[in-house]
């Protein structure tokens, strides 16, 4: 038998499936809709009809003018221009110019019929250190980018934190004193954009900024600290959202609805069997324990503290309380997964089972396809705390995007990623869970943090050398999916 890649094989699947043309903007096909359904709200593979469709982005990944307008340095600005750190020297200098090519982007979006965007406010462009007087100009740009989208028909959701820390609050957040600065940033912000923005989320992906950051040290500000020095920055990071909900709670207009975007590690049952599934349970809350599961339970499970003994954070007088304000929705970044099986000879009774030489994935090595994660890990989120409202802020998937001769990118492997996992949210959808929303990573091309621009996860190309933005194939299948409300 001959070979056959990765992209090959995702070509093949994904084309066939596919009435777009890339590019441009396909009619709406009254057929997709099957007989009995409406193909926006019902039918078969339909999504219920005030299902909120998007596309997400952040700040130090797509805006450049880093030293524009007053904005502060950054910890990814000091990282970035760290020899070594980045691959290919890349930094987020330039990205994808959209503080200045915004109207481009907005435009991007109208395009492609979706009701929402996701986006997040560069901490620095308003307060340069960290704290301290604000800055006019940079609130002045996040002002022109709501009323925009506004009058382009799409809500904006604005996080507030995506790793892009002031690089002038001393120690970064190994110092408590960071979770208070972003305390007062939060409620400020919320002050200011909550008269048209309904939806807050405080920080991205708590693990990435601690863990990641402080422990393996491959992402901004690259340290490799102790355990209890970890734990403790873990605490700081999960106090900051806590403090942050109570903060825009108390500056942003009533009505304002405040949650948080985290990459829960999540998995799938090996089988779909009862053993199993209360497996998948019990590995998401310990999994989580110094993350999600202290925000939605408001302290820290007794497994947790006794595995860290020693190292176990330092909790202060109504951290806790703090940290588990109640919040109006969770939203979960969801990539990849593993697979769990109840085995009570293990610690909690599971054993989260490796992926193998063979297993697939995309162009990250991290980011194996497990499309049933998108189903399990909001049902188990759900079962676990019953939040009032679920949203995915991030689903997507790196590929490799070579440029045809038409000047096009025929990605038919993200088409089939996206297919794959839609397929289980659409599941999701169907048994009710509290789902109302999907937000697709990216909307174009940009810097992908320690990996400069060597892994493209936009649904539109960016020539960085011109900066000029071309809709993939992907682009196109999404426009369809959202135009007709089920999948495509």
């Amino acid at each position: 038998m001959s070979r056959i890649s990765r992209r090959d094989l995702g070509r093949g699947l994904g084309v066939a499936a596919l009435g777009a043309t890339v590019g441009g903007v396909p009619p709406v096909l009254a057929q997709a809709a099957p007989a009995g359904g409406t193909g926006v709200g019902g039918g078969a593979g339909a999504f219920p009809a005030d299902f909120v469709w998007g596309c997400a982005t952040a700040a130090y990944q797509i805006e450049g003018g880093v030293k524009e307008d007053g904005r502060g340095a950054t910890n990814w600005d000091v990282f970035a221009h760290t020899p070594g750190k980045v691959a290919q020297g890349a930094t987020g200098d330039v990205a994808c110019d959209s503080y200045h090519r915004y109207p481009e982007d907005i435009a991007l979006l109208k395009a492609l019929g979706v009701k929402a965007y996701r986006f997040s406010v560069a901490w620095s462009r308003i307060f340069p250190d960290g704290k301290g007087k604000p800055n006019a100009k940079g609130l002045d740009y996040y002002n022109r980018l709501v009323d925009g989208l506004l009058a382009a028909g799409i809500t904006p959701h604005v996080t507030l934190f995506h790793w892009d820390l002031p690089a002038a609050l001393p120690g970064g957040w190994q110092n408590r004193d960071t979770a208070l600065a972003f305390a007062d940033y939060a409620g400020f912000m919320a002050g200011k954009l909550s008269d048209r923005v309904k939806h807050f989320m405080t920080v991205n992906e708590l693990r990435c900024f601690t863990d990641l950051s402080y422990m393996t040290g491959g992402k901004a500000p690259g340290l490799k600290l102790p355990m209890g020095e970890v734990n403790q920055v873990r605490h700081h990071g999960v106090l900051a959202h806590g403090l942050g909900v109570q903060a825009i709670r108390a500056h942003a207009k009533p009505g304002t609805q405040v949650g948080l975007a985290d990459n829960a590690t999540i998995f799938v049952p090996a089988i779909e069997t009862a053993e199993h599934i209360d497996a998948v349970k019990r590995a998401v809350r310990e999994e989580n324990a110094m993350f999600l599961t202290a925000i939605m339970e408001g302290r820290y499970i007794d497994s947790y503290l006794a595995a860290q003994g020693k190292d176990a954070p330092k909790v202060q007088a109504g951290d806790m309380a703090a940290i588990g304000s109640p919040l109006d929705f969770v939203s979960v970044n969801i990539y990849t997964g593993n697979t769990v099986r109840a085995d009570q000879s293990k610690p909690g009774g599971y054993e989260i089972l490796p992926h193998l030489p063979q297993s697939p994935r995309m162009a990250s090595p991290w980011l194996y396809v497990t499309p049933e994660v998108m189903y399990w890990g909001l049902r188990t989120i759900h079962e676990l705390w019953q939040p009032k409202a679920l949203y995915v802020s991030e689903n997507g998937c790196s590929a490799d995007d070579p440029v045809a001769a038409d000047g096009k990118v025929y990605d038919a492997d993200r088409v089939m990623y996206l297919r794959n996992y839609l397929t289980h949210l659409q599941r999701a959808a169907r048994e009710g869970l509290p789902v109302k929303g999907y937000f697709l990573w990216s909307l174009m091309d940009n810097f992908e943090w320690e990996d400069g621009y060597t892994k493209l996860f936009g649904i539109h190309h960016v020539d960085f050398a011109t900066q000029k933005r071309t809709p993939k194939l992907s682009a196109d299948w999404y426009r369809q999916l959202i135009a007709t409300n089920r999948l495509v």
